[in-house]
């Protein structure tokens, strides 16, 4: 990451600016999140919206804003964040390390998009994991599907890198798992103090990659710029 981004160790430090208060890791939702079915939310959604839209002025007769409730409702639900459904959670099949291989495996580049749960405007960027194998291996669309999949709901950028580090370790049964996040958030771009020029880092270390040397290789080799093809 360069000079003028902000790298958060998210295992250790915590930002109290209310901004970017998180009170835990786990994504908070109700205990009856999900006793309404997807359709239901999408109706309620929608009305809520179209009234949303009917304070602010707009007029929902006119043939561009007829349908956007519903849109907005479906986009909401299925789309971006669908993520809050564990129905939706990947299911990820691990593989005999047949190689023996025991070198760090990186998943470099991940788009990821996501939503600042303080203002619910897109947060995006690209995501860096990688990890030791500990006999079993992942299959390494499993691992941009797993990004994806925290990504997809209200999130704080540490919550999110510390849910893939933790959801990595769990799968792949080790402790030698590392998450780098780097990311634009449009509730600072496009509304606030409108810097649309500064980034957030975040980071996730365990096991192997707490010790420095090991650190600095996986970082050297994200910052290191791909060749065009």
């Amino acid at each position: 990451m360069k000079r003028n981004e902000t790298l958060l160790n998210t295992q250790l430090n915590h930002d109290n600016d209310d901004d970017h208060f998180s009170s835990s890791s786990e994504t908070p939702l109700r205990p009856d999140a999900f006793e309404q079915d997807d359709e239901l939310k999408i109706e309620l959604i929608s009305k809520h919206f179209k009234e949303i839209m009917h304070i602010l002025g707009l007029d929902l007769e006119d043939d561009s804003l007829q349908g956007t409730p519903n849109r907005v409702a479906k986009m909401y639900v299925k789309e971006v964040f669908s993520g809050l459904n564990p129905a939706n959670k990947p299911k990820a099949r691990l593989f005999e390390n047949k190689y023996n291989y025991d070198q760090m495996l990186v998943e470099k580049d991940i788009t990821f998009y996501s939503h600042c749960e303080h203002h619910f405007v897109p947060i995006y960027g690209k995501a860096h994991v990688a990890y030791f194998s500990s006999g079993k291996v992942i299959g390494l669309s499993k691992i941009n599907r797993i990004v994806q999949y925290f990504s997809k709901r209200p999130q704080v950028q540490e919550r999110l890198t510390i849910q893939i580090g933790n959801e990595l370790k769990s799968i792949l049964q080790t402790e030698d798992v590392a998450v780098v996040m780097d990311a634009s958030h449009m509730c600072v771009s496009s509304r606030g103090v409108n810097d649309i020029n500064s980034r957030t880092g975040t980071a996730f270390f365990d096991g192997k990659f707490k010790d420095q040397e090991v650190k600095r290789e996986f970082l050297n080799y994200i910052n290191t710029p791909t060749p065009e093809q």
